[in-house]
């Protein structure tokens, strides 16, 4: 058959007409329309992958923050009776006795060393349970040295890691 040009019909097609011809842009341009299915699929489950990561660090993040922060209050809380040990030197081996309630005021006009020790432990070991978990605290006298030694020392339950525990050794030189 032919048109009116005298060509055939398929004369006036182009290439891309054709049926079976391959397209002008390249061979696989029709297979190539958009994503697939499993294309989408794969890219949702890498994301998932990086987003659980993301979870994962964050809370690892809150994890060593509340550690920092409980390592932070052990810290205050040993400098703090090693200022009180500096203070009252006259409390001495007091440091190591037993905590009480003495009712003893700030600058302890009212009380002797020892009782200023015995409340200072007292307000001490107050402070610790308050601030750590099941926190504790002890003071060792060794009066054998010059001048003598005090080792103090605060513990807490750390999750993950158990008992922790921070130690400061002072030594305090005496009137």
């Amino acid at each position: 058959m032919t048109d009116r040009r005298g060509m055939g019909k398929e004369a006036g097609r182009g290439r891309r007409d054709r049926p079976g011809a391959p397209d002008a842009r390249g061979p696989s341009a029709r297979a190539q329309n958009g994503f697939s299915l499993i294309e989408a699929l794969v890219a949702l489950v890498v994301l998932s992958v990086g987003m659980i990561g993301v979870a994962a660090m964050y809370g690892q993040g809150l994890a060593a923050t509340r550690s920092a922060q409980l390592r932070t209050q052990a810290v205050n809380l040993a400098a703090d009776m090693a200022d009180r040990i500096r203070v009252n030197r006259l409390g001495g081996a007091a440091y190591a006795g037993a905590a009480a309630d003495r009712g003893c005021g700030p600058g302890g006009g009212t009380c002797a060393p020892a009782e200023m020790a015995a409340h200072d432990l007292f307000v001490w070991e107050s402070q610790a349970a308050e601030l750590l978990p099941n926190g504790s605290t002890e003071v060792l006298y060794d009066g054998g040295t010059t001048p003598p030694t005090y080792t103090v020392r605060v513990s807490w339950d750390e999750v993950g890691e158990g008992v922790v525990q921070h130690e400061v050794v002072v030594q305090v030189p005496t009137f």
